[in-house]
């Protein structure tokens, strides 16, 4: 039976029915993997035995009637910078490579809980900064729609992943778009919770005010099913949100009819190309004709979020990368003659030059003389951009904007552009920055390339996008087209 191509939700039926079982599927998945992965270079590691030890468990677990969830057996891939007990975690850095956690990522313990099984970990921008996975340390991971195009970052091994059908769904994390951004340019489907509603445990922290994990998967039904597995209440998590979760799955298919849906003007300004304007302006269309009140809204902050959000998280993630001195974990340079200039030289060898770069720039935005010039001065900006949602929001149910400027750009095109590159985040920064969810879905096509769009909602209005973004994808046939790499050949058509 191929199963490859098979949605979550009808992979999970599959193994109910006893029309496949979870060796079976854990063997096609492996096998997917060694067919194609030499070329997308979505996985950093691969746990072959973990799963299918695993998957044979699931299987005398379902047999014996003690499966722990319908999902038992169905692997998933997880970025490489949530900690996996036993499994190496580099976050894509020399800094790292070698180290093996002792404990599972909060959500790690939960895609365990639920009996999924983590197939492998994907590759990222280096500790997560970047939009284009060129940054990673390890490999360069490539869009499975076009060879020569980015994936995405700093998710794009995951997305490329889901993309590529090596897996299907996987786990990201997005502080500025990183699961959105890598979701619109490989084609499926991408969402950023709200700030506190999946535990940051076990995630090693970029800028912890920002970072939320978050589902990649092909379609919306799927990444409903995931959000449900992952979110939830944490006590080691001083940000995380007690409350019921619903069943977002179930929600999918309510009528829309009577919504309201904000055109924010900001996001359709200069900058954004006019094929991926036309398309998310189509998709507003769409939605109209499916009952839905669509109207023209402003955010006047969002002309400065971008700035405020390289501040803020950049200064964050100077505080936070702190840590790796060579002393207790991770990389030690050698010939060191005492324990300054071990530091110096194990920081020097073992981060990159995106990630020096953005220490030095929030380590200069926190020094004294600076900090009420840069840092404060992004705060502020950061607590008017939310008072312009919260205002929007009284009457709208969601935004509808772009969720990248661009299609995936060529490889090495922005590499030595920081500028350029910071841009692919400028419609995404704003959702982290106001702690709001954010879902990103197919809506057109340029060149043969996906476009996504992006909708915005208020806090905790997970089931309210997902709802939209179901309806959409219904109405509009999306997913409808797979990547040329998905086509069993093993190659990409235009490689």
């Amino acid at each position: 039976m191929d199963v490859i191509d098979r949605p979550l939700y009808e992979l999970a039926r599959l193994l109910e029915s006893g029309e496949v079982s979870a060796e079976e599927l854990a063997v096609e998945f492996l096998s997917r993997i060694n067919k194609v992965d030499g070329i997308v270079g979505a996985f950093v590691t691969v746990d072959r035995e973990g799963t299918l030890s695993g998957a044979r468990m699931a299987d005398k677990a379902r047999r014996a009637g003690e499966a722990p969830s319908h999902l038992a057996g169905i692997p998933i891939a997880v970025k490489d910078n949530m900690c996996t007990r036993g499994i190496e975690t580099t976050c894509s850095s020399k800094m790292l490579r070698g180290f093996v956690p002792p404990y599972d990522a909060h959500v790690v313990e939960r895609v365990k809980a639920a009996g999924m099984l983590v197939i492998g970990k994907t590759n990222l921008d280096e500790f997560a900064m970047g939009s284009s996975t060129e940054n990673s340390a390890l490999r360069v991971t490539r869009n499975p729609w076009n060879l020569q195009r980015v994936p995405g970052g700093s998710s794009g091994g995951s997305a490329a992943a889901v993309a590529a059908s090596e897996a299907p769904a996987a786990l990201g994390s997005d502080t500025g778009g990183s699961v959105r951004v890598p979701a619109s340019y490989c084609g499926i489907v991408g969402m950023k919770p709200t700030y506190g509603l999946v535990s940051r445990y076990g995630v090693v922290a970029y800028a912890s005010s920002l970072d939320q994990v978050g589902p990649l998967a092909a379609n919306v039904r799927d990444c409903a099913i995931m959000l449900r597995v992952i979110a939830g209440h944490d006590p080691r998590d001083s940000m995380s949100i007690d409350a019921e979760i619903p069943d977002y799955e179930a929600q999918l298919g309510r009528d829309i009819a009577g919504k309201v849906i904000g055109l924010p003007k900001e996001y359709f300004a200069e900058g954004i190309e006019p094929g991926v304007r036309d398309a998310v302006l189509e998709a507003a269309k769409q939605l109209s004709k499916l009952g839905v009140e669509v109207e023209e809204v402003s955010l006047p902050t969002v002309e400065y979020a971008l700035a405020a959000y390289y501040i803020i998280a950049s200064s964050e993630a100077s505080s936070n990368l702190a840590r790796f001195d060579g002393v207790r974990y991770g990389h030690r340079a050698e010939g060191a003659v005492d324990s300054v200039s071990m530091f110096m030289k194990t920081r020097a060898e073992g981060f990159g030059p995106e990630v020096k770069r953005r220490i030095m720039m929030g380590t200069y935005s926190l020094s004294a003389g600076y900090y009420d010039a840069y840092y404060k001065k992004a705060s502020q900006v950061r607590s008017t951009l939310k008072s312009d949602f919260d205002r929007v929001f009284e009457r709208c149910d969601a935004l509808l904007t772009p969720t990248a400027p661009t299609t995936a750009f060529p490889i090495g095109e922005r590499i030595d552009d920081p500028m350029s590159m910071y841009m692919s985040d400028v419609c995404t920064v704003t959702a982290n920055l106001a702690g709001i969810p954010g879902i990103s879905l197919p809506c057109g096509w340029q060149d043969g390339l996906p476009i996504g769009m992006q909708l915005l909602g208020k806090r905790f209005s997970e089931a309210t996008l997902l709802q939209l973004a179901y309806a959409y994808e219904q109405a509009a046939g999306y997913p409808s087209r797979k990547a040329p790499v998905t086509k069993d050949r093993g190659c990409c058509s235009c490689h």
